[in-house]
């Protein structure tokens, strides 16, 4: 998608003659297809008697950013808000406190997050960097192009739990798969690996469950993640409509593809909600994931409960629980492996990094988000009632 910047006035959805102080908590707003709530107005509030405007950030770009305000997209400067903490950066999908009358226009600050997606990056000084902002959904595409990669779904689900979103794995190409057994083994497969998360097989070309995925994610923000070759280029096209994003094949023998996504843009879906679409992650590494990694492995956290030992390792103690399962079958030795190899990863990071800070700002993302999804329900509520 092409965004380039435009005065308030331009874009042909925008209604100029709204103001935030009027419409601020109104559905009518025109920016509640981007997700705009009466939560948000609160916290903007005390900007409106600056003469500043909301919008939300649709695209950051080398020290600019466009931003959707009530008006229209606009392209401002991001000088006010590039503090040494890359995760203090501003990011897709945040709420921005624009000044949108000056010359050049800029970004002063943005509201508090709700919720935010991090990973650690490739750098030696284990620093984070945030993918995505204020998302309620976590989509994990996987391609059925190819063998199935438990370890990798595994640790996707470990940062998207930690962000305070709600993880979904959509199981991609399904209409490679010969037979509707086939499938149905693949997708017990990822169940096993993603307790407490819908497993949902898509078919872009078929469109056999483009539907449901749909109306999962019409009520809020959603991220798409995923590998180079996974589908998302073509899945995100196929909820929004239209050929919107660039899609090149991927190659037959290992189901991999070149980045046709080179930014992550937030885009409004037809049937509700908005869609962040991000470039292919070669590298997911964890950045202070503990309790992610506990939730994606919350059974071997519930067997740990019984050990004789609170410190135990599952590694030789007499009377651990986790290792008694293990012997019995009831846990497989592939998922205990797994819970061990993410573990050591996630310790060394904290062990690198402010772990406190890193803390406080996840509970904040994660009571934000609940704070979010229970006024979403609320809405849902609402309107079911009408």
């Amino acid at each position: 998608m092409s965004f380039s910047s435009s005065s308030p006035s331009s874009s042909p959805s925008a209604s100029p003659s709204a103001s935030p102080a009027s419409a601020a908590g109104s559905a009518a707003h025109p920016l509640a297809p981007y997700g705009w709530d009466e939560a948000w107005a609160a916290a903007f509030a005390p900007h409106l008697d600056r003469g500043l405007v909301p919008g939300r950030v649709v695209r950051v770009d080398r020290g600019q950013c466009d931003v959707v305000t009530a008006g229209g997209l606009v392209r401002v400067d991001t000088e006010f808000v590039t503090p040494n903490d890359p995760l203090r950066v501003i990011c897709t999908g945040d709420w921005a406190v624009v000044d949108a009358g000056g010359d050049p226009r800029y970004v002063r600050e943005y509201l508090p997050r709700r919720t935010a997606f991090v990973r650690s990056t490739s750098s030696k000084r284990s620093e984070g960097q945030i993918l995505a902002a204020n998302v309620d959904f976590a989509i994990i595409a996987v391609s059925l192009a190819v063998e199935l990669d438990l370890g990798r779904i595994e640790r996707f689900l470990a940062l998207a739990w930690e962000s305070g979103a709600q993880p979904l794995v959509v199981l991609t190409k399904a209409d490679l798969v010969p037979d509707a057994t086939g499938l149905g083994y693949l997708v017990q497969d990822v169940e096993t690996a993603a307790p407490g998360v819908q497993v949902l097989p898509v078919s872009a070309t078929d469109g056999d469950g483009l539907d449901v995925l749909g109306a999962l994610v019409s009520g809020g923000t959603s991220v798409l993640l995923g590998q180079s070759g996974a589908g998302k280029s073509t899945l995100a096209n196929a909820l929004l409509g239209e050929d919107v994003l660039t899609v090149q094949a991927a190659r037959d023998v290992d189901g991999k593809g070149r980045h046709t996504t080179t930014t992550r843009n937030l885009l409004v879906l037809p049937g509700g909600g908005v869609l962040i679409d991000t470039p292919g992650l070669r590298g997911v590494g964890l950045f202070d994931a503990g309790s992610g990694v506990g939730q994606v492995f919350a059974e071997i956290e519930e067997l740990a409960r019984d050990c004789r030992f609170l410190d135990c390792a599952h590694v030789a103690e007499p009377g651990c629980a986790v290792l008694a399962a293990l012997d019995s079958g009831e846990l497989p030795e592939r998922r205990l492996e797994s819970y061990r190899k993410l573990l050591r990863e996630n310790q060394r990071i904290v062990a690198k990094t402010d772990a406190r800070v890193r803390s406080e700002l996840r509970k904040e993302w994660k009571r934000r988000g609940a704070e979010g999804r229970a006024a979403m329900e609320a809405k849902r509520g609402t309107r079911a009632w009408r």
